[in-house]
């Protein structure tokens, strides 16, 4: 399929923009650069507050949101924004949350974990972690139900969600009831087709820049962690139950795809879906991307029935 009309139209808008240097651009000048566009009010829902989470030597930044009707004891969605692990924050995917708390149905804790390289794996992966245990803890206070619980994230938070499902299963942590990963970072091989075909900086993210990230990340690319990348997991048995999401027209789509037939070889049940026509970051452009609307409502539908 081409591209998604709407989504052509926004490359555009992207394109008038003066180009990103990647040999020479700092990442706070990245963070400066990438401001959230605010297109109109944001998806309402019932409540807001910002919440500070006192986690063992350091105190980390929140945001929690409970939808209309969510009713007393809401299941709880821990969210982690992508970025590349270096930019976004709760302001850049605060539309985001809101619309997966309204499709879902169960409260959101978007989590404001510390960025690379001022703090590199497995500093942001750690922070996911410990808020999990965090609202574990908490959960009187916040008002959910600890038996139920999920994590989401897009890209490189789909890829911390990813491993913090890895990281409850081997500590003796919380039992996830799902994990939801959107267009998810999983490997770190620039080499497969979907790199190949979408990575030049036609649609949005590029070789360079996910190269970009990967080395501020980590100290090593060429021998990631299974932490980092996932999908070199040697066990993938047990986790909680998948939704995955990608993008035809990104370069993340072939280690996507194959992170959910990962899991599902290890015997997970998952849902994993292509979004034809569109390019990463759509889940989030939504209100810009009128057309990405159905697949938050899925995701949130997938998010509600394994839930319960």
């Amino acid at each position: 399929m081409t591209l998604n009309p709407q989504v052509e139209a926004l490359l555009g808008y992207f394109a008038q923009m003066p180009p990103v240097d990647y040999a020479t651009i700092t990442p706070q000048a990245l963070r400066d650069l990438n401001k959230p566009m605010q297109m109109g009010p944001p998806p309402a829902v019932a409540h807001v507050r910002d919440i500070a989470l006192d986690l063992p030597g350091r105190t980390i930044g929140s945001r929690f949101y409970v939808p209309e009707g969510a009713g007393e004891n809401p299941a709880l969605v821990l969210f982690y924004h992508g970025g590349g692990w270096v930019i976004g924050d709760l302001e850049s995917h605060d539309a985001t949350a809101r619309a997966l708390a309204r499709a879902s149905g169960a409260a959101v804790l978007a989590v404001d974990y510390r960025l690379a390289p001022e703090t590199k794996f497995p500093g942001p992966l750690d922070d996911c972690y410990d808020a999990l245990l965090w609202a574990v803890a908490h959960a009187a206070e916040l008002g959910i139900d600890p038996s139920r619980l999920a994590v989401a994230g897009d890209s490189a938070g789909g890829n911390l969600a990813a491993a913090v499902a890895i990281r409850a299963r081997d500590e003796a942590g919380p039992k996830l009831a799902h994990q939801l990963l959107i267009y998810p970072v999983a490997d770190a091989d620039f080499e497969r087709d979907s790199y190949t075909a979408n990575g030049g900086g036609t649609y949005f993210l590029s070789t360079v820049m996910m190269q970009w990230f990967w080395a501020h990340y980590v100290d090593d690319v060429n021998a990631p962690h299974p932490h980092t990348a996932v999908l070199r997991h040697d066990n993938l048995a047990g986790l909680p139950s998948a939704t995955v999401l990608v993008a035809q027209y990104d370069p993340l789509r072939d280690e996507g795809l194959a992170y959910a037939d990962a899991l599902a070889a290890a015997g997970v049940a998952v849902d994993s879906e292509e979004a034809p026509g569109m390019i990463h970051g759509f889940f989030s452009m939504f209100e810009a991307v009128p057309d990405a609307m159905p697949y938050i409502e899925r995701a949130g539908a997938k998010l509600k029935a394994a839930l319960g």
